[in-house]
């Protein structure tokens, strides 16, 4: 990056934590720390919502998976709406009602203390760990790019925001969260803007949608079914994406305690319904846009020479490898087709139809030798990720964008991460105080003045501890790629574990009211 980049990089970082700093300002006691003295408007908890959910991830990969894959990405949210209702119908009055700190102080009224504390449990360490992916997988992408040490980036990635999280708790977390997604949505603005402007003149954006639709990249719909009937193999398509969009929607927005934090930081049932309400509505267009960089992404590499693989330190490796003789003939033909790409283009005014379905057939036969050529990378024995998918939008930035918007670009990975960090953080402490410390700590005979005092500086110290325990994690897992399928693989069994405890509860209570209703019968 060039000296304005940089200056441009820490100028916004800085300016995020001396606003988080500013916000942490809150009454110094449980409910101010954790739920913002139950005060906050619709439209920040809108915010808090969005930017909890919408990961470094979410803006990193999805234009790669619609340069990939094109648009049936977004069908994954068709279902969030239809969660959203379901959620202020049930959830959002009950917690309200109840006047809960986490999602799990429900389950001792609705079972007993042994499945509260076994879920939250379950939740700290799902989340503990997930959390300090959270970190490692945009720093890794970062540091292959940039050339960083992923040691020191994993620090600056989850230690800078510990300073506002610990201070402020969740009003610092949604007001920064607020100013984050301004600044996130105004890079890909204009990241958007300058992939139109860079392509050749008399190409403008609609051509650029065409260019990618002839390809399938504006598949935004599809129904799964094909000559032989429904394809089940098929991740995205409505069907699935209403479906298990619904079931992970309404899983994740009403009982994982760093989204459920959001919305019980609302003045009132009606804030928290609208903030859930508009999350349903805002979410599915932002996802769209985002994808759409990836299509424009898509157009912008038939007129400018594409890459064989976009993350250019495991290219290196590959070319230092036993593999280097057939990387290099892989590399010579896909040269290639970038040639015939360029020489159908110099027609497309005059033949538009007719050179987009030549630009279909040299792409398919460009995925074709991509897939080949990354099918080295494990014949060679070489470690690290061999799908280059993340890198392809970070790619274009660091090689095209002026001086300026791309230290604002590589900002945003840092803001996106450190939103669904903080709240994550946030959230590891609420639960770690109310459902153990405060659960189960003997009261101490002190006035209720210093105990608010005491709970405030407790909570400080759980963030703190927990942040730290992310970095860790994080740094634990440099290196050890296969680790994260192994933590996903993880997770997965903790939630079933975590499912199956609530079935075998609730079955048991309702065999034990039965029996109960059976006895009253018998007398």
């Amino acid at each position: 990056m060039s000296r304005l980049d940089w200056v441009v990089l820490c100028i916004t970082l800085t300016v995020i934590i001396a606003y988080g700093l500013y916000k942490s300002r809150t009454e110094k006691n449980l409910e101010g720390y954790f739920l913002s003295s139950r005060s906050m408007p619709w439209y920040l908890v809108l915010l808090s919502i969005m930017g909890t959910q919408a990961s470094a991830i979410t803006f990193i990969s999805a234009p790669g998976q619609a340069f990939t894959d094109g648009m049936r990405f977004v069908q994954y949210y068709f279902g969030l709406p239809l969660a959203m209702v379901v959620l202020c119908i049930t959830f959002v009055p009950l917690f309200s009602k109840l006047k809960v700190f986490t999602a799990y102080e429900y389950l001792e009224q609705r079972f007993d203390i042994k499945t509260r504390a076994f879920t939250s449990f379950l939740f700290l360490l799902s989340r503990g760990l997930s959390t300090g992916l959270s970190i490692y997988a945009p720093s890794i992408i970062l540091s292959s790019l940039m050339g960083w040490d992923i040691f020191f980036t994993n620090i600056v990635m989850g230690g800078m925001l510990i300073i506002y999280t610990v201070s402020g708790g969740a009003k610092a977390v949604a007001y920064t969260q607020q100013l984050q997604l301004f600044i996130i949505f105004t890079a890909m603005f204009f990241a958007g803007y300058m992939i139109v402007k860079l392509l050749p003149d008399g190409i403008g954006f609609a051509d650029a949608l065409k260019i990618g639709g002839s390809s399938d990249k504006m598949n935004i719909i599809t129904t799964g079914f094909d000559e032989n009937g429904f394809n089940w193999k098929d991740k995205y398509n409505i069907i699935s994406g209403i479906i298990g969009g619904f079931f992970l929607a309404l899983s994740y927005f009403g009982t994982d305690q760093s989204q459920v934090g959001r919305y019980l930081t609302a003045k009132d049932t009606t804030e928290s319904r609208m903030g859930l309400l508009m999350n349903g509505l805002v979410k599915v267009p932002m996802q769209f846009f985002i994808l759409l960089i990836g299509v424009l992404l898509f157009s912008f590499y038939q007129f400018k020479p594409q890459p064989i693989f976009f993350n250019p330190v495991q290219q290196q490796k590959l070319a230092e490898s036993s593999k280097k003789d057939s990387a290099m003939l892989f590399e010579q033909k896909f040269e290639e087709l970038n040639a015939l790409k360029a020489e159908a283009l110099k027609s497309y005014h005059q033949h538009k139809d007719e050179t987009r379905i030549m630009l279909r057939t040299l792409n398919d036969s460009s995925q074709v030798i991509r897939q080949q050529y990354k099918a080295l990378f494990k014949t060679a024995g070489i470690q690290g990720d061999d799908n280059d998918t993340n890198y392809i939008f970070l790619r274009f930035v660091i090689d095209y964008l002026p001086a300026g918007l791309v230290g604002l670009l590589i900002a945003i990975i840092f803001l996106a991460a450190w939103g669904s960090i903080a709240a994550a953080l946030n959230s590891l402490a609420s639960c770690t105080m109310i459902d153990f410390h405060k659960r189960f700590r003997k009261p101490s005979a002190i006035s209720e003045k210093k105990q608010k005092a005491s709970d405030y500086r407790y909570s400080q110290f759980y963030t703190l501890l927990w942040g730290l325990f992310c970095i860790v994690v994080a740094q634990m897992v440099v290196g050890m790629g296969s680790l994260i399928e192994a933590v996903n693989v993880f997770r997965l069994a903790v939630l079933r574990s975590d499912t199956r405890h609530f079935s075998d509860r609730f079955l048991y209570q309702k065999h034990q009211r039965s029996c109960s209703v059976y006895s009253c019968r018998g007398r």
